[in-house]
């Protein structure tokens, strides 16, 4: 109770001042009413004192003319002083009375006047008549003695009514405010309670009545269902909460909530993955401390930049910049934590991974360095060799000519590969790109392919060896893209191949003989282990002193998309540094009946074999 005084004493400061303010201002209507009163009646009885003065007089002038008659002037003199005197002895209010002729000459007179009359003195002169005609007035002069007596009592009883009722009425109000506010009071600390969380607070309030205990009831009712309410839903919440962490855990990118003080609230599973840290340690800690393997610090610069911008402005617009963890490259962004009432609490960092986009963006951009450079050299030597032979034809034999022009096809038909490979690209790996498939015998495709690349085995001296099995039967292919596919393989492994040797192209169906298996082996310059896995990915190349033949890295792309995704097979590859390569494609066998809805497939992310 002794906090309840308190809040009692520091709540009626303003509630003091507007009951001073409502006192001042009804102790001045109530004095201006009093005043008011006062003025009315001490008219009313300035009035009334008049109006007997005038009826006074007058009746001295009636019985003075009666008393006088007809008698000697002498006789009227002594009977008008009898009556005078004892008139003014019985009049406190009477000063003096004169009696005036026709000719306003005073013939007799009664009492003094004083030289200092009293405030309220007046005079009233009112004329006499005998038989109808003038003779005369009379002239009384008045205290006013009963005005001043009268008005004073009245004054005085007025005032006293008036100021007992100002008193009452303060009393009344003053009563009553301390009641309600010592009653405010009592609610207001309920309603702190409350606001604190203590849900089921009562008050205890005595003598109350009328809207007063009304509200304290309808306050208790409302704590009591609060705490019903809370206690209903605390396991809801808990729910609530547990499955919002649990969201936040499953998520695949990395999530770190801090605080204003950048010390970490929360870190899901992915983000502890990332950063390779234990949540229970890095939980609680400044994220500005932390450090990758090498010992970087990859937060501290970003954060102090999100600090020095506008909140409104980040928070319409989060920071967003590319780091470096562990050698791997995040996205990170940075957004801040506001509440309902945009209290700001800290913010929340993001992290993706895009390494692999950003090897992709890295690939394209050696992919575009390549290509530039691949079209700049045919184009070069077409332009030396035509320039010499339009300016200088006739200094050359015809063997020179001969050799010129070899020259100039073989450079043309290596510019029409690169561009027939970009089409390539560009057409087949697009989304809904589609085929036309049909059963066929795979044999005098391989044959035809095999037949069309042998020129340019010659040229090193290079031997196909094939072996086709007789169990093949038709399968469900494009023969422009099987075709491609074959080519590429060849192509790419002539390149490789050292001269004077063998490539081994075998065609056979799997153990299970539900897939036709097709490879091209050479037994060149092989490939480094580390490089199997991404041969064939877009743009990739293998760039070393044993690999040093340019291309596109479009080559063996464009197997994985024909095979994969047209042809609902796998691609795999086999190498052996300085022991040569083994590069080949699997397609299932689909039989007539169950073709239906695989005209153009679109089958992604297989595995390799």
């Amino acid at each position: 109770m002794k906090k309840i005084s308190k809040i009692s004493l520091l709540s009626m400061n303003n509630q003091s001042r507007i009951i001073i303010i409502f006192w001042v201002l009804s102790s001045l209507f109530i004095f201006f009413m009093a005043f008011i009163a006062i003025d009315k009646t001490q008219q009313k009885i300035t009035e009334s004192y008049n109006n007997f003065a005038l009826m006074l007089t007058k009746t001295l002038a009636s019985e003075s003319v009666i008393l006088t008659g007809d008698f000697p002037k002498e006789e009227q003199n002594a009977r008008l002083k009898i009556y005078t005197d004892e008139l003014l002895k019985d009049n406190q209010d009477i000063e003096f009375i004169n009696y005036k002729d026709k000719n306003a000459d005073v013939y007799f007179s009664a009492g003094e006047k004083s030289d200092k009359s009293p405030k309220n003195s007046f005079l009233i002169d009112v004329p006499m008549y005998k038989d109808n005609a003038p003779a005369g007035s009379v002239e009384v002069g008045f205290t006013g003695k009963s005005i001043s007596t009268v008005s004073k009592a009245a004054r005085a009883s007025i005032l006293t009514i008036f100021s007992i009722m100002w008193v009452l009425s303060l009393l009344a109000v003053l009563i009553n405010t301390l009641i309600v506010t010592r009653q405010i009071s009592l609610l207001s600390y309920g309603v702190r309670k409350i606001s604190s969380g203590e849900f089921g607070y009562k008050l205890k309030g005595k003598e109350l009545w009328g809207e007063i205990k009304l509200l304290f009831d309808e306050f208790n009712n409302m704590s009591t269902k609060l705490r019903q309410y809370e206690e209903k839903n605390i396991d809801e919440l808990t729910y609530e909460k547990n499955k919002l962490e649990s969201v936040l855990m499953s998520i695949a990118n990395g999530v770190i909530v801090c605080d204003s003080a950048d010390n970490v609230i929360l870190l899901n599973n992915a983000g502890a993955d990332m950063l390779k840290v234990s949540i229970d340690e890095f939980i609680g800690a400044d994220i500005n401390t932390y450090s990758d393997t090498e010992g970087a610090l990859p937060f501290v610069e970003h954060i102090k930049e999100f600090k020095e911008s506008p909140l409104e402005e980040m928070q319409k617009t989060p920071l967003a910049y590319q780091t470096n963890i562990d050698n791997k490259v995040y996205k990170v962004l940075m957004s801040p934590i506001f509440t309902a009432s945009q209290e700001y609490l800290g913010y929340i960092v993001v992290l993706h991974d895009v390494t692999k986009e950003a090897e992709i963006d890295k690939l394209k951009s050696g992919f575009i360095s390549n290509v530039s450079h691949e079209l700049r050299t045919p184009v070069t030597v077409l332009r030396s060799y035509i320039d010499t032979l339009c300016n200088f034809n006739s200094d050359f034999d015809e063997a020179t000519k001969q050799e010129f022009l070899q020259i100039m096809d073989q450079e043309a038909k290596r510019l029409n590969n690169m561009v027939n490979e970009i089409l390539d690209f560009s057409r087949l790996d697009a989304e809904n790109v589609k085929i036309e498939r049909g059963f066929m015998d795979v044999r005098p495709i391989i044959e035809n392919t095999v037949n069309s690349m042998k020129l340019l085995a010659q040229e090193k001296n290079i031997v196909f060896n094939v072996s086709v099995a007789e169990d093949i039967p038709n399968l469900y292919i494009n023969q422009d893209s099987i075709e491609r596919v074959l080519k590429n393989l060849l192509s790419n492994a002539l390149k490789y191949s050292n001269n004077d040797s063998n490539i081994n192209i075998s065609a056979y169906l799997d153990d299970n003989k539900e897939n036709f298996v097709c490879t091209v082996e050479d037994f060149g310059i092989g490939i480094p282990k580390e490089h199997l896995p991404k041969l064939f990915d877009r743009f990739y190349r293998v760039e070393n002193k044993a690999h040093t033949v340019k291309g596109t890295g479009l080559g063996l792309h464009l197997v994985k998309v024909a095979i994969e995704k047209h042809h609902g097979g796998k691609v795999f590859a086999e190498s052996e540094e300085g022991k040569g390569s083994k590069f080949g494609f699997m397609i299932p066998l689909i039989s007539e009946q169950n073709k239906t809805g695989l005209e153009s497939p679109a089958i992604e992310n297989v595995d390799r074999l």
